[in-house]
């Protein structure tokens, strides 16, 4: 006899009721009742736009050029595949606007991240808005364009500032939740100035990487290193609101340590998370984040995972979070109510088969699929 009949194990109702507590027996209800419409407009929209397909083709849905989610190989390039704004003015008749911020100029060591928005946005053509995790359909939950790349000036990092803070601004005046895919680090201080003006109270920040980045200068001049300690003198981002998660190593902690001492931003390490935990990590940082703040904003290096899930980065550091751990924790943010995030320091020259851009681009879509699960986007009631 098979030695697995054997075994005292469940009985029949046991096994039922453990597995009817299963999240993903719970997902899979959830995404049975869960209607199409949003699917069925879209296959609607890429036979207008593309045509029926030819008379040998048994699957009516598929259109004779590629103008929704499949061939994942094939069509242009926006993010998920979602609609491209061209017109900007147009962007308010979204709730998600994901937008590019290419520049590399205020990195130190090795660049390439310009082409970060370029690379999530390709790989990302991967993706169905479709969760069995989650128990959700992105698409049928919120409407989500792309609003394409803000014009950089790769020689001068101060205007560029200004393109950005005037470009996160206009999509916030429009009323959309910001997704800006940089980009080096350096574009949080544009980001933050222009959600700050948006926020009636306090800001809280909550920043996951390996590096503080709270130096005044490197090498003289504002870079991807020295944004947080010029954003927390904004009026209304105090440093005690600032959370950094998952500093360490040995690689651009320097000339920033004393300056986090001395406006005492919290700072918790990868040794706090192997000691506590992510869950406990991210209740103190939920709490500190939040305090007596009327939003909080998520800025997400990349290069806070270990190099062996995220080889495509500027600074890579070893000892980092596993996917697992990083995603957890950003849903646990996203969980709370986020005013707006960016995904920084993705550079896919130095990238192992687009691995550090999917992952990226996964950041992206727990952090929605959260913010819509908690009732902080769309329609949806709050759980």
């Amino acid at each position: 006899m098979d030695k697995r009949h054997e075994r005292e194990g469940f009985t029949d109702e046991e096994l039922e009721a453990a597995r009817s507590e299963l999240a993903g027996m719970r997902s899979r209800r959830q995404l049975t009742d869960m209607p199409e419409t949003r699917r069925k407009e879209l296959i609607e929209r890429s036979h207008d736009l593309g045509l029926e397909a030819a008379p040998s083709i048994n699957d009516r849905n598929i259109s004779l050029f590629s103008r929704g989610f499949d061939p994942q190989f094939a069509g242009i390039n926006t993010f998920v595949r979602s609609p491209y704004c061209e017109d900007i003015n147009q962007i308010g008749g979204y709730d998600v606007a994901v937008v590019g911020a290419p520049f590399d100029m205020g990195t130190t060591y090795r660049s390439g991240t310009r082409f970060g928005p370029e690379g999530v946005r390709r790989i990302s053509g991967v993706y169905d808005s479709y969760s069995p995790d989650l128990g959700m359909d992105l698409f049928e939950e919120i409407t989500i364009a792309d609003a394409g790349d803000i014009f950089v000036i790769p020689s001068n990092i101060e205007k560029t500032f200004d393109q950005i803070e005037l470009g996160v601004d206009h999509l916030l005046d429009q009323g959309t939740f910001p997704v800006i895919i940089g980009g080096d680090h350096s574009i949080g201080l544009p980001d933050t100035k222009a959600i700050a003006k948006h926020v009636g109270g306090k800001l809280g920040i909550i920043h996951f990487d390996r590096h503080i980045d709270t130096a005044e200068t490197t090498m003289d001049e504002r870079m991807h290193t020295t944004h947080w300690s010029h954003a927390t003198k904004l009026p209304n981002v105090p440093p005690t609101n600032l959370v950094q998660i998952g500093i360490g190593g040995w690689i651009g902690n320097h000339s920033g340590v004393q300056v986090a001492e001395d406006i005492d931003t919290t700072v918790i390490s990868m040794f706090d998370i192997d000691d506590i935990g992510v869950d406990r990590a991210m209740d103190i940082a939920l709490e500190i984040a939040w305090k007596d703040a009327d939003a909080v904003y998520l800025s997400f290096d990349i290069d806070v995972f270990d190099p062996g899930y995220a080889p495509g980065t500027g600074t890579p550091e070893p000892g980092g979070m596993t996917p697992r751990e990083g995603l957890k924790a950003v849903r646990r943010a996203a969980a709370e109510g986020l005013v707006g995030m960016d995904l920084v320091e993705i550079s896919p020259p130095y990238d192992h088969a687009d691995i550090t851009s999917l992952l990226g681009a996964r950041v992206v879509m727990d952090t929605l699929s959260t913010l819509v699960q908690h009732g902080h986007l769309g329609t949806r009631p709050t759980d």
